[in-house]
């Protein structure tokens, strides 16, 4: 009896046979052979419960062992080696630029200074390489003569020189390289720093654009601001002989900052764009002389658009639309009357389409018009702007003779001769 029930607790243990059997199965065999004495006492029930957790742990390791052996010599074998030739890159065929630097950083330089740089490269390729163009992005930049074939192995450099006139503050200037590498075909070079001034002035031209009819004087100011250590002064204010503009300079910060005040005076009755040079001294050898312009635009209040009808030679195969605009910027709302167009059957219409500021025409022409070489056209209205009482707007035609023969005008200028 002892023999069968150790015989029985070994076979529990280690069933030698228990990966071949489910866990259903173990359970249930176990189950069926003591199930029936174990429900005597709950000793022999917490006895059941441990040796069914035994059996479960077994099954697992016996899965696990089975499906992933540990230390497996076909797992290792089934893995290729990685020969280190395998991690070498290919060499590429083919022509191959590389430069050292595709940026350039001049960091600090004074304004007008030429900046110029030498852009390095090399061929790493397997064939001929081919610089075919190098395009600077703007005016300022330019390229010297650059090596434009490079065998195998071989250097060459892309000289550019970028002129800072007129610049302030950080500038980036670009040009685009083009080769024959079929990977890098087209590549970007970059000129890049900060450009500065000794003395910076905001605006070098004072810009001013007023109505003809206005009584009010126009006041810009120019700031002018010393980037250097030392303090410096400003003197000998020269304004040109011209009764357009006054200028007077004031100190905002003493030796450091400074105001131009620039005044165009009313009336203004120039009829074409003025620019009148303003100029000062400084104390300052690094920058001697500070120079301003004034710029001044005097507009019409009253504009028409366009100034007049023009139209094609010859007679009209159908009647001709024709739309115009009259606009008000004056300070008094403009009123329109007593329209005409003196041809007939021409008929003019207006239409107030902002009133007082805008007013839209619409001209028709009929079948068949044509002026006379020596014929004049016009619209005409009247208006309550006191400079502009009568409005005409001109209708103009050219005159089939107007446009000579170019075989006749050949012809003309053929003249003969005896030939020697």
């Amino acid at each position: 009896m002892t023999m069968e029930r150790q015989t029985r607790h070994e076979r529990v243990r280690t069933p030698r046979n228990a990966s071949s059997l489910s866990l259903g199965r173990i359970i249930h065999k176990y189950l069926s052979k003591n199930g029936p004495k174990a429900v005597r006492t709950s000793a022999v029930g917490s006895s059941i419960v441990r040796n069914i957790m035994k059996i479960v742990f077994l099954s697992v390791l016996i899965a696990v062992g089975t499906l992933c052996p540990v230390g497996s010599s076909v797992a290792a074998d089934t893995i290729p080696p990685v020969g280190t030739a395998d991690l070498k890159p290919a060499k590429p065929s083919g022509p191959q630029i590389e430069f050292d630097s595709l940026v350039y950083d001049f960091g600090k330089t004074n304004a007008g200074t030429l900046v110029k740089h030498e852009f390095m490269f090399t061929n790493t390729g397997t064939a001929t390489l081919q610089i075919t163009d190098v395009r600077p992005g703007c005016g300022c930049t330019t390229a010297g003569a650059w090596d434009k074939s490079v065998e195998p192995g071989k250097t060459g450099i892309i000289p550019l020189q970028y002129n800072s006139t007129g610049y302030v503050g950080p500038v980036a200037k670009t040009a685009t390289v083009t080769c024959n590498d079929p990977a890098h075909s087209n590549l970007v070079l970059r000129i890049q720093g900060t450009i500065w001034k000794p003395i910076e002035v905001t605006q070098q031209m004072a810009v001013f654009n007023v109505l003809s009819d206005s009584q009010t004087n126009e006041i810009k100011t120019v700031r002018i601001t010393s980037m250097m250590d030392e303090p410096i002064t400003l003197s000998d204010l020269q304004v040109s002989s011209n009764n357009a503009f006054r200028a007077e300079l004031k100190t905002v910060h003493p030796g450091k900052e400074f105001e131009l005040q620039i005044t165009a005076a009313a009336p203004f009755t120039a009829t074409n764009p003025v620019a009148v040079p303003i100029t000062m001294k400084t104390s300052s050898p690094k920058m001697p002389t500070v120079n301003v312009t004034a710029y001044l635009t005097v507009r019409s209040p009253v504009t028409i658009s366009p100034a007049e009808v023009a139209l094609p030679p010859g007679k009209l195969s159908g009647s001709m639309g024709i739309s115009l605009m009259v606009r008000n910027e004056g300070a008094t709302p403009l009123s329109l009357s007593d329209l005409k167009v003196d041809y007939p059957g021409a008929e003019i219409r207006l239409t107030e389409t902002v009133p007082g500021r805008v007013f839209s025409l619409a001209l028709t022409l009929p079948e068949g018009f044509q002026l006379k070489e020596d014929q004049k056209a016009a619209i005409t209205m009247k208006s309550n702007h006191p400079k502009f009482p009568m409005i005409t707007i001109p209708v103009i035609q050219k005159h089939p003779s107007y446009f000579p023969n170019p075989a006749q005008s050949a012809a003309a200028k053929l003249v003969p001769g005896s030939s020697k």
